[in-house]
């Protein structure tokens, strides 16, 4: 039998550390964002927003969980 722990799904979305080409700030993004990230810095888009995921502009620095 197997143990609870792998019955119980993980999540698909994470968060992620980016880095704005623009200013070079570090900003944590949501993976599944409805709305367009943009750095609080300088105001340039950090991705754009699909579906169901964003598709990064920038460096991904590191995934958090």
């Amino acid at each position: 039998m197997t143990a609870k722990k792998d019955m119980i799904p993980k999540p698909r979305t994470k968060f992620l550390r980016l880095k704005c080409q623009g200013c070079g700030n570090e900003q944590n993004v949501f993976s599944a964002a409805s709305r367009q990230p943009k750095c609080l810095a300088c105001n340039s888009v950090l991705a754009q927003t699909t579906a169901s995921r964003i598709r990064t502009k920038t460096k991904i620095i590191k995934e958090l969980e």
